[in-house]
């Protein structure tokens, strides 16, 4: 007979103690632009400030999923999760120039407060089975809330092709053979009219537009796939 864990006795017991939910949202350089990982709880259960797991700090930030469960017919889960956009971080996030969060991990942890750092229990290796996921698109977004698809890695959208990556931003060097503005006129990163010292492409579409609109040229080079961030 398998020796039930310490997480299935405490779900098993009378009074069990609470399941908390937490997420860990990891980019790396490589596939979106920034190695940077975020850590987040639901700040459910009457937690409503920042807990500690495993030694790592989880900011409570309103979160919701759902979908995560196995069908019996055998698909893969599509789970969605959707974030809170306090401060507009997320949105900041997402329109921060060459980063791009399709592929991102997504690692939901489930365990119980009695395991967290802190408590007389404490123990990080009291939890479920870890699930992960990566960002397969950005569903919705709004002054309110940012809405993540996601996908397992198996199930995940091809988002590669050939020599290309499908991204909104541009890939081309600025200046270069393929970018091919030679204005002078130059704008900084938030693409206003700036000194030849702070030239710099956001690499956004509307970076190109004004660069060529200077030069009453309409053909615009711009690398990238307007629209692809929100994909539908």
């Amino acid at each position: 007979m398998t020796t039930p864990t310490k997480i299935q006795e405490q779900i098993q017991s009378l009074e069990p103690s609470a399941i908390i939910e937490l997420f860990q949202l990891q980019l790396t350089l490589a596939i979106n632009g920034i190695d940077q990982t975020y850590f987040y709880h639901a700040g459910t259960n009457s937690i409503y400030g920042d807990i500690k797991f495993d030694n790592i700090t989880y900011t409570a930030i309103p979160i919701e999923v759902e979908g995560f469960e196995m069908s019996a017919r055998g698909t893969l889960p599509r789970p969605t999760m959707r974030v809170a956009n306090v401060f507009g971080t997320i949105s900041a996030l997402l329109i921060t120039p060459n980063i791009n969060p399709l592929q991102a991990k997504v690692t939901r942890i489930r365990t119980c407060k009695k395991f967290l750092d802190g408590e007389p229990g404490a123990d990080a290796t009291a939890k479920f089975r870890d699930e992960i996921y990566y960002i397969d698109r950005v569903s919705k977004e709004d002054i309110q809330m940012v809405e993540f698809e996601l996908a397992s890695k198996l199930d995940l959208t091809n988002l590669q092709l050939p020599g290309r990556q499908v991204t909104e931003y541009c890939p081309w060097r600025y200046r270069g053979a393929e970018c091919g503005y030679v204005g002078a006129e130059c704008f900084d990163i938030n693409d206003n009219k700036t000194e030849a010292a702070n030239d710099v492409c956001a690499k956004r579409f509307v970076s190109c537009q004004k660069r060529f609109d200077s030069q009453g040229i309409k053909d615009y080079p711009h690398g990238g796939f307007p629209g692809a961030r929100i994909q539908t």
